[in-house]
């Protein structure tokens, strides 16, 4: 396995951190849950966070693994729908300074926006319109996109459109590539859990964190590890401060979490699995890849946003080489 492309919603993520979670009650938006948002709830968000400071930076799930796996030296790719707007722009040039190979698809419509709200203990909640990348359809892939590449990266959140999620997956599949999904929210879980639950032994990689598992299996982490694992290649269960466990048929490994100062969660997920996948690529064992994907984990969850800053990068690609 040696180049990835990466499926999914093509966002800018708007980031805000707030003093208190009151806004959150105030908007209607559970903690810690990703929320799809029509315009008009987004231009109320938009203005209830108008007083506080913002960055903006190019988001999506599945758009953050494959910034973070290039940045690792992958060869990548992107599929995604964008509107012929300034966001949209800056979406495009935004992975393509980094080298990620764009197909994407465009339209006169608004760019989607992710506002992920930052809670006071790095926490957050996205309120997401999907604008633009909610285009993105069946009829857009082909076996063509497929070929060539030896993995495709599939965001879970794609699942709203399930047509286009199952088909990207046999498509990859009958391209022989191999198929890595995370499940995303635990909300998202829940909304599609009996789709999932067909699809999974179609699937080679699958990345959950304990929310997420609990909400697939109703049952704790490590009985969801082997349940996926006897239906996937290689499992993943993320468990927050005490780690990862990672299961490839009877080999278990268990990657421990370091003490850190947490400023926002936000990409921990998308950051842990460029890492762990870019270890696979560069043929670590699992145990190594884990520790990478934590290692890009930790240091993004340092930062305000889902990307990391070019002195972390300096530090991770010295670790990759050893």
């Amino acid at each position: 396995m040696k180049s990835v492309l990466g499926i999914g919603n093509a966002l800018v993520d708007v980031l805000t951190r707030i003093d208190n979670d009151n806004i959150l009650n105030e908007l209607g938006l559970p903690k810690g849950s990703m929320q799809l948002v029509d315009e008009k709830v987004a231009a109320k968000v938009e203005k209830a966070l108008k007083r506080f400071d913002n960055s903006v930076a190019p988001g999506g799930s599945a758009a953050n693994t494959i910034h973070g796996l290039a940045k690792c030296g992958v060869k990548t790719g992107f599929i995604g729908f964008t509107g012929n707007d300034e966001n949209g722009k800056f979406f495009d040039n935004a992975m393509k300074s980094v080298g990620v190979q764009p197909i994407m698809f465009h339209d006169d419509v608004t760019s989607g926006i992710a506002q992920a709200i930052i809670s006071p203990d790095g926490e957050r909640t996205f309120a997401t319109h999907l604008g633009a990348a909610v285009l993105l359809n069946e009829s857009h892939l082909s076996p063509e996109l497929f070929k060539g590449w030896d993995c495709c990266y599939v965001e879970g959140y794609l699942i709203a459109n399930r047509p286009l999620f199952k088909k990207a997956i046999e498509l990859a599949k009958q391209s022989g590539c191999k198929v890595a999904l995370d499940l995303a929210s635990y909300n998202v879980v829940e909304d599609n859990r009996d789709f999932l639950l067909e699809l999974i032994p179609q699937i080679d990689i699958v990345f959950a964190n304990e929310e997420e598992a609990k909400a697939l299996t109703h049952s704790s982490p490590e009985y969801t590890l082997e349940f996926l694992s006897k239906n996937c290649e290689i499992a993943v269960v993320k468990v927050g401060k005490k780690g990862s466990f990672i299961k490839r048929g009877n080999e278990v490994v268990k990657v421990d979490c370091n003490d850190i100062n947490v400023i926002d969660t936000t990409g921990a997920g998308d950051m842990y699995a460029a890492g762990f996948l870019a270890g696979l690529i560069k043929g670590f064992d699992l145990q190594r890849s884990g520790e990478l994907g934590n290692c890009l984990a930790e240091s993004v969850i340092q930062n305000l946003g889902a990307k990391l800053k070019e002195e972390q990068w300096n530090d991770i690609h010295k670790a990759i080489s050893h």
